[in-house]
């Protein structure tokens, strides 16, 4: 039987579809027995030929790079083991008469050109799909193969390790970024404990006083356990490391401010714990005792809070040397040179209803003079600005003297004592009434506190802002001003920043009192200053309503006679007499007395809270036209917030005689 094998050489065919674009393939005879069928059909005997069995000769017919025809006769063994059937006829070969055609390939060769095929001519319609992959089938070996599978591998181990690096890559990355981070912060706050410390770098840092505070309190633990069971020994070792630790620790705030023995004694007091521990530790009675110490410390921490707050109060509510000198000095002055008989000029302007007309009730100078100093420093037209302050008898001689000598520029200030207002009596005003009650002297009187450790809601009644009426006469500016249409009510604690004159343009709506709001979601309601358990006040009042301030208000005084505004106040002060409706102070019956008839004015006409909150924000104080001291850090006292006294301290004249005199200084 004759065998004809077509071959194709792909070296040659690969060189001419580059340059020629055309197959040169020629027919490839052979002669000897054909394999074995099933040889065939497996994937191992994909024409492999033992050397014992019959060589078979080929003559293969091919044309050079110049297009001549040529044949050339090669031996089946002398081919590699990568030249294959292509497309093998189907059947059994054994069976086959006469000569036979196969196509003969080079399965390496093959199989890059397929592969460059595609990658060089995936736009060439010559080539499809099917047919590319019908070819890498046909052209299966066992060499290749194992190629196939060791290249496979190569690359499995080559994309994990890229994912290994790139997955180390990015915990590298992140660990540094959080390093960085570290190293940015400022983890140091005396008195604090942070897992975030880097104890060993920085000379503020406390974990050896953490260490030693703690065995101080395990110690006490165990001494009172062991007193319990009559173990005098090991109580009074416990109890002398206890003081010697103490002794050690002294004032210190960190590491680096402790004894050079603490790490001595630390060591010491260790070694006795662990002692105590060995022959009393039971985990029910150290847990036991812990917990009665915890609410010891607790009871001592609240016992702290309320003298804290009582001495604060104390403090705001003291007048300081310096600010009690000035108006003892500015009195005897008054009345030595005689200005006692000097009349105020500007007498019509007082009482022009067309100007800009401002409240200050105080019996503070120097707050008094920084509103009336602000406010004329930005007023459009100083001219036009009329200052009614009202104080009381024993400041009446000192605060007029010192507008007599610093009368600001251009504006006129007129300074009266509340004790010449006869109409304001007992039988017309509630409030004086009831301080005349005994029973109001007692609620006031008799209400102190008989040491410091009683707090500060004691102290509030000695407060002599609740006794003065000076509080109250804000509820009385009709009475006060019968000529004037509108004013501006200031309180003495603020400071005007910018002109306040378009606060007379703002339409009321028919409102009494234009203010700014203070309710920030639950925050400063009417809850929060009436007494809602008592159903005169549940019946009449919603307790979501929201507050607003005293300190900066426009009043509609002709709104205020057609509502009698005055009245509502004389009737709830005259409900509130046994003082449970309502807090102390006037914000509450100020809530009462204008409630609904309140014009809410926009936020930056004035910010609060520079005399209690150190975390305001600097933007909107800027941006203000009138910041507020309200609070117990009133800027001319120590207690100030050092942030915020600039912000009143530049309008106070510190080159005056008079403060030289009585040493206030900046």
């Amino acid at each position: 039987m004759i065998i004809i094998f077509y071959v194709i050489f792909s070296f040659t065919i690969v060189d001419a579809e580059i340059s020629n674009s055309k197959t040169i393939g020629r027919g490839l005879k052979a002669y000897g027995q054909l394999p074995d069928r099933k040889e065939l059909a497996t994937p191992s005997s994909a024409l492999f030929f033992d050397d014992n069995e019959k060589d078979i000769d080929i003559i293969a017919t091919y044309s050079d790079a110049s297009g001549t025809i040529r044949t050339s006769r090669v031996k089946m063994k002398d081919l590699s083991a990568s030249w294959v059937l292509e497309n093998p006829i189907s059947g059994d070969p054994g069976k086959q008469k006469g000569s036979q055609v196969f196509k003969l390939k080079d399965s390496y060769q093959a199989s890059r050109r397929s592969e460059e095929n595609v990658e060089h001519f995936i736009d060439d319609h010559h080539w499809q799909e099917d047919e590319i992959q019908n070819r890498r089938k046909a052209s299966w070996s066992p060499v290749k193969f194992k190629r196939q599978m060791l290249r496979q591998k190569r690359w499995d181990l080559r994309t994990a390790d890229l994912i290994l690096q790139n997955k180390e890559g990015d915990k590298q990355m992140e660990a540094t970024s959080a390093i960085e981070d570290l190293k940015n912060m400022d983890p140091v706050v005396n008195g604090k404990y942070s897992i975030w410390r880097r104890d060993f770098e920085n000379p503020n840092s406390d974990s050896t006083l953490k260490l030693m505070r703690d065995q101080i309190i395990m110690a006490k633990a165990y001494a009172n356990i062991a007193k319990s069971r009559n173990q005098i020994d090991l109580y009074s070792s416990l109890l002398r490391h206890v003081g010697d630790s103490l002794r050690v620790i002294g004032d210190a705030n960190s590491d680096s401010e402790l004894h050079p023995s603490s790490l001595d004694q630390a060591k010491a007091m260790g070694h006795a714990l662990s002692f105590a521990k060995d022959r009393l530790y039971d985990c029910h009675i150290v847990a036991r005792k812990l917990r009665a110490m915890l609410q010891s410390a607790e009871d001592n921490v609240n016992s702290l809070k309320k003298r804290s707050a009582f001495l604060i109060q104390l403090a705001a509510k003291t007048v300081p040397k310096p600010l009690h000198c000035l108006p003892l000095q500015l009195a005897a002055d008054y009345y030595f040179h005689g200005y006692q008989r000097k009349k105020d000029l500007n007498i019509e302007k007082l009482e022009d209803p067309s100007l800009y007309h401002y409240a200050i009730f105080s019996d503070n100078i120097l707050a008094t003079s920084v509103v009336v100093n602000s406010t004329v420093l930005h007023a459009n037209e100083p001219e036009k600005h009329i200052f009614h302050i009202v104080t009381d008898k024993l400041n009446f001689a000192a605060m007029r003297m010192w507008f007599i000598l610093n009368a600001p520029e251009k504006a006129t200030v007129q300074v009266e004592n509340i004790d010449d207002f006869k109409w304001l009596n007992s039988s017309y005003c509630s409030v004086l009434r009831q301080l005349e009650s005994a029973r109001v002297k007692e609620y006031y009187f008799k209400n102190h506190p008989s040491s410091l450790s009683v707090g500060s809601d004691n102290l509030k009644y000695r407060n002599p802002k609740y006794l003065s009426m000076l509080n109250h006469l804000r509820f009385y500016l009709p009475e006060v001003y019968p000529k004037l249409h509108k004013i501006l009510f200031l309180d003495d604690d603020i400071v005007v920043q910018k002109d306040l004159t378009p606060l007379w343009d703002v339409d009321l709506n028919g409102m009494v009192n234009g203010a700014v709001e203070t309710c920030k979601g639950s925050f400063h309601r009417f809850d929060k200053y009436l007494n809602f358990s008592n159903p005169k006040i549940s019946e009449n009042f919603d307790s979501n309503a929201c507050g607003w301030a005293f300190g900066m208000n426009i009043f509609d005084l002709k709104e205020w006679r057609n509502r009698n505004i005055t009245q509502i106040y004389h009737y709830w002060q005259d409900r509130n007499e046994d003082r449970t409706l309502w807090k102390l102070g006037t914000l509450p019956p100020g809530l009462i007395t204008f409630y609904n008839l309140t014009y809410p004015l926009d936020r930056k006409w004035h910010v609060l809270g520079l005399g209690y909150d150190p975390a305001l924000n600097q933007t909107e104080i800027e941006n203000a036209a009138v910041v507020h001291y309200n609070g117990n850090y009133k800027p001319w006292l120590d207690l100030a917030v050092a942030k915020y006294k600039s912000y009143w301290s530049k309008y106070v004249r510190f080159d005056n005689y008079y403060l030289k005199l009585c040493n206030l200084s900046e």
